[in-house]
């Protein structure tokens, strides 16, 4: 399985993640939600992504963003948008205006929020599921998204831990999006996504 590491906010973690020898295919930064104890002012995040990616792509991650937080972003060198709480026509206009590839994040608690993915789908390169309290790593029924047939990749967020069985997610998406459950006291812990990486690249 791909994964995604989100909510970097440091460099030590950045480096050791961009020089891992198994790196995650992508990382995430949280851009526009300062409710987020993850989230990177824009002065430290302009000097943070001055990291080489590497084998990585950069991911920023945006709460209904307005114009003036995407043109501060712009000349960043993120891969993906991956973008909460926006119509299906207002992602379409980041996505041609800026240039980018587009994971829409849907936050779900009902069947109902799943199937809103069918109206993005012509603006969306990847689906995200994540909770509804995505800023608390609270976790969703897996379940409802088990049985739906999608065309495009999957990425599943939601309160996942370093110590479940990721083998059992592959049934229902293509990446796993983990944040808290790599950190210890709300801090990104190198020793957990050591264990994650190798899990998800030799477990899955």
């Amino acid at each position: 399985m791909k994964s995604k590491i989100c909510g970097i906010s440091d460099k030590n973690t950045l480096k050791f993640l961009t020089e891992h020898p198994l790196s995650p295919q992508y990382i995430g930064f949280i851009v526009n939600f300062p409710k987020s104890k993850r989230y990177v002012d824009p002065d430290k995040l302009k000097d943070l992504l001055k990291i080489e990616k590497r084998n990585s792509s950069y991911v920023a991650v945006l709460v209904k963003p307005d114009k003036e937080v995407l043109e501060r972003i712009k000349d960043l060198p993120f891969d993906y948008y991956q973008i909460y709480d926006c119509e299906p026509h207002e992602i379409r206009n980041i996505k041609i205006q800026y240039n980018k590839k587009i994971i829409t994040a849907f936050t779900v608690q009902t069947l109902d929020d799943v199937k809103k993915y069918k109206f993005y789908n012509d603006v969306s390169d990847i689906f995200l599921f994540d909770s509804k309290g995505y800023e608390k790593s609270m976790s969703f029924e897996h379940a409802l998204i088990k049985d739906l047939k999608f065309n495009k990749e999957v990425m599943l967020a939601g309160n996942i831990k370093i110590n479940d069985e990721l083998e059992n997610y592959k049934e229902i998406a293509d990446i796993i999006d983990i944040s808290g459950g790599v950190e210890t006291s709300g801090v990104k812990d190198i020793s957990k996504i050591e264990i994650f990486l190798n899990k998800i690249n030799y477990e899955t």
